[in-house]
């Protein structure tokens, strides 16, 4: 680990930002005395990190846990009974679900991989699924439990699940608020992968390396890519992918690459 910056959410330590091998953001959820629900000032702190692992040099994004590790459960509810919280700063200007982890994650260029250890239910699932890539521990669960808490997917759930596992699935999924183990979450196309729990961070982190040792501008192109391909027809797809090749063809990481595959050797990308 080349380097370590730690940020102190919700007055507690309650979300950390890391920098491991130069490239790869760490963000840890670090409120296991609550299972990691989500308090409205550690949501806020972990949008402002994510913006701040967006910003910075590195190459990929990848969220995990501290302790007992889990992923960022739900809403705090206690906050919404008492008024409070997310559902109260929701109808204020201190908030907006439109700004919000799901919704940055989705719309940055660098990827995120994240490592789901334990319960991840209702927000602490949208959050899930606006990560690139989902492993899960063989114990972890999803659960889309709005509809049970009177509220509906908040955070790009309803976005997400058709296009992951169409529009079957996901309504049953959303309608019935069911919880799903780590394996039927991979049956269903939710999860890239499901792991023993021991493994969950290791293969997290090799997934992690292995996207940040190529070139980066091209990775980040290529995500860019697909995020405006859900919304345009095949030929402007094409015509767009077009003009983001003519950059990257002057890239010295372009030449890299080739020199890499002619020299049989492994590339060194810089970045540039």
């Amino acid at each position: 680990m080349s380097n370590v910056t730690t940020t102190h959410g919700a007055g507690h330590n309650e979300v950390l930002y890391e920098i491991e091998d130069g490239a790869i953001a760490l963000i840890t959820l670090n409120a296991p005395e609550r299972m990691n629900t989500i308090s409205r000032d550690m949501l806020g702190e972990l949008t402002r990190l994510l913006v701040k692992g967006q910003r910075r040099s590195g190459r990929a994004l990848r969220d995990s846990h501290r302790r007992r590790p889990r992923l960022l459960r739900r809403l705090d509810l206690r906050e919404a009974r008492d008024g409070g919280g997310i559902s109260a700063a929701s109808s204020s200007t201190n908030l907006d679900l439109r700004n919000t982890p799901p919704t940055v994650m989705f719309e940055m260029d660098k990827p995120t991989i994240c490592a789901v250890n334990g319960g991840a239910a209702g927000y602490g699932m949208d959050t899930a699924l606006g990560c690139d890539i989902r492993i899960m521990a063989e114990s972890a669960k999803m659960a889309a439990a709005f509809v049970k808490r009177g509220v509906v997917p908040e955070s790009g759930g309803t976005w997400f699940l058709p296009r992951m596992i169409g529009w079957a699935k996901a309504s049953e999924l959303i309608f019935t608020g069911r919880t799903l183990s780590a394996r039927e979450c991979l049956e269903w196309g939710i999860a890239n992968e499901v792991v023993p729990d021991s493994e969950l961070m290791g293969r997290a982190r090799k997934m992690a390396r292995e996207i940040a040792a190529n070139a980066p501008l091209a990775v980040q192109a290529a995500k860019r890519m697909m995020r405006m391909g859900l919304n345009e027809t095949f030929k402007d797809h094409v015509h767009h992918v077009y003009l983001q090749l003519l950059p990257l063809f002057r890239s010295e990481d372009m030449k890299e690459g080739v020199r890499a595959f002619m020299e049989k050797r492994e590339p060194k990308f810089s970045g540039k």
